[in-house]
């Protein structure tokens, strides 16, 4: 089984146990509880980096979360263990992204270029904000940054085969 980091794609952090027998909360990054409930096994990324394929007895969606089962997690202390750990899903395992939609985990990287030319850095983080996802973007040379907002109005394209973003930004946001 292929776990290089180009094959799997963060689906969520646990944010916490739920009840006594080993249940976890799971915090989605996509909300798509389908992916989750069709998968057998899911990666389990430590905050130290190391990845650990455990096996998946159910997900659920239960008052608004998302809660997990895993196999050998059947007690309040051990789920404690996976609490802060990132829930990894193999990229086959999930539906293709529709047109204009995108892993993060293919964005990072990407270099950032404005319609007029101007090379800005690199996506070095995404950040949620609730209304839309907002780009951090560096020039490591000179170590400025940009928050740049994930909307359609900004984002001109992305083509990842050649690691590049366009943006037409809005007035001022370069300023910042």
């Amino acid at each position: 089984m292929d776990v290089s980091s180009d094959n799997l794609i963060a689906v969520g952090r646990i944010s916490g146990t739920h009840g006594i027998r080993g249940q976890l909360r799971l915090h989605s990054y996509s909300g798509n509880l389908a992916s989750l409930q069709a998968a057998k096994n899911v990666q389990i990324r430590f905050p130290a980096g190391a990845i650990r394929q455990i096996q998946l007895k159910k997900a659920a969606y239960h008052s608004g979360k998302f809660l997990l089962t895993l196999e050998g997690f059947d007690t309040i202390e051990k789920a404690q263990e996976l609490t802060g750990c990132e829930l990894l899903l193999q990229r086959e395992q999930l539906p293709p992204p529709d047109a204009d939609e995108y892993y993060w985990q293919d964005l990072l990287g990407l270099s950032v270029v404005t319609d007029a030319g101007q090379t800005l850095g690199t996506i070095k983080d995404i950040l949620e904000t609730g209304a839309n996802d907002v780009y951090l973007v560096r020039d490591e040379a000179t170590q400025r940054e940009y928050l740049i907002p994930a909307i359609a109005s900004v984002i001109s394209s992305v083509n990842l085969q050649a690691g590049t973003m366009t943006i037409t930004p809005l007035e001022g946001l370069l300023d910042l």
